[in-house]
């Protein structure tokens, strides 16, 4: 028999079933229903304000930087701008430690040309002005990158500013302190001027946001400079800046600078610290964030890592290898046995991707390098199961609180959508469209939240897959690996439409091996012709949409992929300078 206490728990329950059943029960359903649209209004009302003060910063910190840079013209009338922002990073390193060239001119030389830029791609959303401090307090001449301003995508801490990374709930929070990597470039001599634009909450290799809007590509107003260091690659690519610092967990240093004809390199994910950065999902380690430079050539990619492998990150940052830069490997000249392929058998590569990989192909052939074909096994699983379950782990949860009572931009396509289903939906959506779209099925399977000990197996797997992968390459006894580079650009706001196309960069995220990226060649009007008969290995609506989206490229540069095992840097330094001065490509006139 029931206690008392519990007969009259049910008493009450009915009570207030029956009170809710009549015509009071629709009166309450209806005030719930407006308090819910209330609080969203309420929300969407906040978000738009915060969208409109970063705005109004946004254009504050462009006016500052037109009036120092007017101001400075009128005091330094002749001096040749166009000469010394054609000088490479190591060239201009040169003249600044010799005296012939002043830090502010550099400086301001370079604010003037960002701002140009800045007119035709909307890629600085914030000028650091402490800049102009630096120049004033620097002592003697010393350090790697003495003088040189330095660009940084907007998640990378800095004092006084906002990180935002396009979500209004990160709007007018200022950092406290410096990353450490900005620490460190302030050390090495750099000067750190601007912030540059990331896609919403950085999960899109497009570059939009509803904060301070969409970033263009420099080559083509209608293609996407890429993301999630969009930003970088636009004014980099446009000639704003000569050297940038971008982040990296999918293909966001890659995308980026293979869409704006720039180089870039994704080290591994430990041997440049993350202390300091802002991010909207902290904790998942089964994949990890790489931080790499950003840059014209190859070899300012290098001294750029110079400047940060030294005794100065290491002591500011305990959980860092102390490994410096290996000089003798990067400047080694001994042949190299490279592996290649031209398709993952995934993404289907375009004409441009595919020819580009055969020419650098041949072109090492002749310089005396032997090429070895060689495919990384099991790759959907790595791509579905792995990478998108390490990432997802707690079903989206944790990015979604970023979210709340913001706008969602377009560029991110249906992953907030599809992230909000509850995990029973997402299971049958999984199941009922499994004959009809198998990669989109197997995606959202992956995305459901898991257990702890699930987790644990997931990562096992990972380790696994990793080693598995790494004695492949060691039975051919491979020194590096070309595989080709999503490219050309993709129209603005396809990128989240083709989330299968993500396949050539995520797997070495999930693998953790350093990998960069080379323009190479641009896209033929044969090319183009070609791109008819595209049709994709799935014939599902992500190839359908990347067919579409790389139309009318003609001229737009391509890039191929440049990969190393772990902590081989050097290697793939090496490597990505060897395919630069084979494959010579057209740099887009700043």
């Amino acid at each position: 028999m029931l206690d008392r206490g519990r007969r009259r728990e049910i008493m009450v329950l009915d009570e207030l079933w029956a009170a809710l059943s009549g015509a009071s029960g629709a009166a309450v359903a209806c005030c719930f229903v407006a308090v819910a649209i209330a609080l969203r209004w309420s929300g969407r009302r906040t978000a738009r304000g915060k969208a409109a003060r970063a705005r109004q910063r946004q254009q504050e910190a462009l006016e500052t930087m037109d009036r120092v840079v007017q101001r400075f013209r009128l005091q330094n009338p002749d001096l040749d701008s166009e000469a010394l922002l054609a000088l490479p990073l190591p060239q201009l390193v040169q003249k600044l430690r010799s005296g012939e060239l002043s830090p502010e001119a550099a400086l301001f030389t370079y604010v003037g040309k960002a701002w140009e830029v800045n007119r035709e791609t909307n890629c600085v959303t914030a000028y650091l002005a402490d800049c102009e401090t630096q120049l004033t307090s620097a002592g003697p001449r010393r350090g790697l990158l003495y003088g040189i301003p330095v660009s940084l995508k907007e998640c990378f801490s800095y004092k006084g500013q906002d990180s935002t990374l396009g979500l209004s709930v990160n709007q007018g929070v200022p950092a406290e302190y410096d990353s450490v990597v900005v620490q460190v470039l302030k050390l090495q001599g750099a000067v750190p001027f601007v912030h540059t634009n990331v896609p919403q909450s950085m999960f899109s290799y497009d570059c939009s946001n509803p904060l301070f809007g969409q970033t263009f590509n420099p080559w083509k107003s209608s293609k996407s400079p890429g993301g999630s260091s969009g930003g970088e690659g636009a004014l980099i690519g446009a000639g704003g800046s000569l050297l940038g610092l971008g982040t990296d967990i999918g293909g966001s240093i890659r995308f980026p600078s293979a869409f704006c004809g720039i180089c870039g390199l994704k080290p591994t994910a430990n041997r440049l610290s993350k202390s300091g950065l802002k991010g909207c999902v902290y904790g998942q380690v089964a994949v990890q964030l790489s931080v790499g430079p950003m840059a014209r050539d190859v070899e300012s990619l290098a001294l750029c890592l110079r400047a940060l492998l030294s005794e100065d990150m290491f002591r500011l940052d305990a959980t860092v290898p102390p490994i410096p830069f290996r000089e003798e490997v990067y400047t080694s000249s001994r042949p190299l046995r490279v592996g290649y392929y031209e398709t993952d058998n995934y993404t289907m590569p375009t004409p441009a991707m595919k020819r580009a990989v055969l020419e650098t192909k041949e072109r090492l052939e002749a310089a005396g390098h032997t090429l070895i074909h060689f495919l990384p096994s099991d790759i959907p699983h790595a791509l579905e199961t792995l990478s998108t379950g390490a990432l997802f782990s707690d079903g989206g949860h944790h990015l979604l609180q970023n979210f709340k009572g913001d706008f969602v931009d377009p560029c991110l396509g249906d992953l907030i959508s599809f992230l909000k289903l509850p995990r029973w939906l997402k299971g049958l959506l999984a199941f009922l469209l499994k004959p009809l779209l198998p990669r989109l099925t197997a995606f959202l399977d992956s995305m459901k939240s898991r257990s702890a000990g699930k987790l644990w197996e997931l990562q096992h797997e990972i380790e696994v897959y990793r080693n598995t992968v790494v004695a492949q390459w060691r039975a051919l006894d491979l020194d590096v690996l070309l595989t080709p580079m999503l490219s050309p650009a993709l129209d603005l706001n396809a990128a989240g439409k083709a989330i299968g196309a993500i396949s050539y960069t995520v797997l070495y995220n999930c693998l953790d091996f350093p990998a960069g990226v080379v323009p190479v060649t641009t896209v033929t009007a044969e090319d183009e012709a070609q791109m008819e008969h595209y049709k994709g290995y799935f014939g599902d609506s992500w190839d359908w949409m990347l067919r579409k989206a790389v139309k009318k490229s003609v001229g737009l540069p391509v890039a191929v992929q440049c990969v190393a095992l772990p902590w081989q840097e050097e290697l793939c330094l090496r490597f990505m300078q060897e395919v630069e001065q084979l494959m010579p490509c057209e740099k887009r006139p700043s």
